[in-house]
């Protein structure tokens, strides 16, 4: 193969535009299959287990598209989904894989220079029309057995497009960008790149149970466990009935959509109303928020050995809420056999409300039902609590028997098969 007509040097960077079907070339050749390129992210940092994470992540990305017909395939690093165009749909529910720093629709081609020629000039005309005044086109070699280098195939096109559209190079900002993959498994083209979830891939990390509310914060502390590779179960305090159906249903859903990222999720649902009871007749209110929060972490930690979990999450952050003092943290987790992930730990409300908005969360997690957390406790609860107090507090109250009850009474639900 050669690269034909020596052209002007032209000093070409890269492309970036929309995935619009480009006008036919003056040159018609066979049109070019459409497909979707994935990168992965951090994983190329794991060096002796990179397999590993790679094979995780290739397993997750085809069971997420499997149902539309897709096919994928590694290449030179990348990942190849072809059997679904630029589909929206296809490109929506990769951007949710773990593992997957940036994906692009792109263009399958032939290793004949003219046919990437042909798909430059095209694109470069659709780009003119959307206002593109000036471009730059970049060429990666993977392949080094090709007889001609990059920044020759760099100036072949650029010419091609300067001479057949009249657009003007600008290696610093231009306005439209091309980029030019040619590797050994595989020649394709591609016009900027969607960010993607970044991460791990679910299931490399172990398991971690998400102590789940119906709030804000805690479906997305999930949501950024698995970030990291954690493989999710969420237990949920049901004060039935303090809380009337809709507080339970609000959890079952928030578990459903972070069910989306790993084939399906487990929900412990806790009969939790008589442990509270128990803690409102016999401690005083201003120490029932943290006598709560202990009380669920022992339960939590039974679940988590039952389950294999080997640590527990929840959404809690520093000094957002009264029970969140460095102080107070610390009395709650004492009492927990597993490490407590706090994902949340140094955001402001208002970055979780953008991620929860982005997860879909948001909407579910605002609706007007009670949070077991708020019953009987008290309008100022004690924001620097002691260890020693609440331990004496604990030894005047006969927990242990509605704690066992609770903990002999939970239900498991699965969702998020019934989507698969």
């Amino acid at each position: 193969m050669t690269v034909p007509r020596p052209r002007p040097r032209l000093a070409l960077a890269l492309v970036e535009g929309g995935a619009e079907e480009p006008p036919p070339p003056e040159d018609p050749g066979p049109p070019p299959r459409e497909a979707l390129v994935l990168r992965y992210g951090e994983l190329f940092l794991k060096k002796g287990n990179r397999r590993t994470f790679l094979d995780a992540v290739d397993r997750r990305v085809r069971r997420t598209v499997a149902d539309l017909g897709a096919v994928v395939r590694p290449v030179h690093g990348r990942l190849l989904v072809e059997g679904v165009g630029h589909s929206p749909e296809a490109l929506a529910r990769l951007r949710l894989v773990f593992g997957i720093a940036s994906l692009s629709p792109a263009w399958l081609l032939g290793r004949e220079p003219g046919e990437w020629e042909r798909l430059a000039v095209a694109r470069a005309r659709l780009a003119q029309k959307r206002g593109a005044r000036s471009f730059a086109i970049d060429t990666e070699r993977p392949d080094k057995q090709l007889p001609f280098r990059s920044q020759e195939v760099n100036e072949r096109l650029g010419a091609a497009v300067v001479e057949a559209v009249g657009l003007k190079v600008d290696l610093g900002r231009p306005d439209w960008k091309f980029r030019l993959e040619l590797g050994r498994e595989a020649v394709f083209a591609w016009e900027g790149a969607l960010p993607g979830a970044g991460g791990l891939p679910v299931g490399t990390a172990g398991r971690v149970l998400l102590l789940l509310s119906g709030g804000i914060d805690s479906p997305v502390a999930g949501h950024l466990c698995q970030k990291r590779g954690a493989t999710l179960d969420a237990i949920y305090f049901d004060a039935f009935p303090y809380t009337g159906p809709g507080a339970r249903e609000k959890a079952v859903e928030l578990a459903r959509i972070l069910a989306r990222a790993q084939d399906a999720l487990t929900l412990h649902v806790v009969p939790f109303a008589r442990v509270q009871e128990r803690l409102r007749d016999g401690a005083p209110a201003d120490h029932l928020v943290l006598l709560y929060r202990r009380m669920m972490l022992r339960l939590a930690d039974r679940v988590a050995h039952r389950v294999g979990a080997l640590a527990l999450a929840t959404g809690e952050s520093l000094g957002q809420v009264a029970s969140q003092t460095l102080e107070n943290l610390a009395c709650i987790e004492a009492v927990a056999e597993r490490p407590v992930l706090r994902p949340l730990i140094s955001f402001d409300k208002s970055e979780t409300i953008v991620l929860a908005r982005r997860l879909g969360t948001y909407d579910v997690s605002i609706r007007p039902h009670a949070d077991c957390c708020s019953l009987f406790a008290a309008k100022h609860p004690v924001t620097r609590g002691r260890r020693e107090t609440l331990e004496r507090l604990e030894a005047q109250v006969d927990w242990q028997g509605p704690l066992d009850e609770a903990a002999a009474g939970v239900e498991t639900v699965r969702v998020g098969e019934e989507e698969r």
